[in-house]
């Protein structure tokens, strides 16, 4: 029986990225991890490592600093190291930042500095984060999410967000509202999300409103803003393949709670001591 090699496109924004080796499902035999650049980008995009030829790493732990001058798609393959052996690993894209710069501009702060960041189980990836405002999925690399989680550190007190799913298949954790940092899905399960319900209230939610968009399998893409919104598909069947969250400032309109410059698309691979779903072998 042939080798089972699992392939994976994941889209970076300009800048620099550590893409890390995280954990392997057969750690006495870990398969291999192999980062390319795709071929349209290879002008754009470097995996650079002084002693190394390519992009390849051979267990846990490892990782290869890749450059991007401008956006583009990196190529993730992991491949077993013996035959029918296991395929399943996860990595972690992480960009490196010396900080926001300063600059003027129109956009809003909410009270508190504000730092919203989106975590999303993506079937065949893992854990992705997403900063405000950006895709995880979306309209260059859709992929089927099973679950979601929002974190606001600095959220300012007066404002309470909450958000629940629904899975393709009936399941305990579906249609269950919960808070701000809880998680909403599943994990492993291969059960796409196929809505999703967000609600913004107490005393501050007069000032802002939640700016939502979606993307589910074979249907246009949607953007709702307001205090309590369902986002779903057509046949309320299709799975989720796109999403992006901010919180707006309801009177001017400007987006606010960035995690990052508005720049376009960074998929961040979950990197803090909670559990992660290694990828199907």
């Amino acid at each position: 029986m042939a080798r089972v090699e699992q392939r994976k496109v994941a889209n970076i924004d300009r800048g620099l990225f550590l893409i890390r080796y995280a954990a392997a499902e057969d750690e006495a035999r870990p398969p291999k991890v192999t980062v390319s650049v795709d071929r349209k980008h290879e002008n754009n995009i470097l995996v650079l490592h002084p002693d190394h030829t390519d992009g390849t790493l051979t267990e846990p732990g490892s990782c290869v600093v890749v450059m991007a001058t401008q956006p583009g798609d990196v190529v993730v393959e992991v491949t077993p190291s013996r035959r029918n052996g296991s395929a399943a690993a996860t990595i972690k894209i992480e960009p490196l930042t010396q900080g926001k710069a300063q600059a003027a501009s129109a956009t809003a702060a909410i009270a508190g500095g504000g730092s919203i960041r989106v975590l999303g189980h993506v079937a065949g990836v893992g854990d992705v984060f997403a900063g405000a405002d950006e895709w995880l999925g979306g309209p260059s690399a859709p992929s089927r999410i099973e679950g979601i989680a929002i974190e606001w550190p600095d959220k300012p007190s007066d404002l309470i967000l909450r958000y629940a799913v629904k899975t393709a298949k009936p399941q305990v954790t579906s249609d269950r509202m919960v808070e701000i940092g809880s998680y909403a899905g599943t994990r492993g399960h291969a059960l796409p999300i196929v809505s999703v319900l967000l609600e913004l209230s107490g005393p501050g939610a007069l000032k802002y409103q939640i700016c939502a968009e979606a993307i589910f399998l074979g249907s246009p893409r949607m953007r709702t803003t307001g205090h309590r919104m369902v986002l779903a598909g057509p046949t309320k069947r299709e799975p989720l393949v796109g999403f992006r969250f901010s919180i707006e400032e309801h009177q001017k309109g400007a987006v606010a709670a960035k995690a990052n410059p508005p720049s376009g698309r960074v998929r961040v691979f979950r990197s803090k001591a909670q559990p992660t779903q290694p990828v199907a072998g």
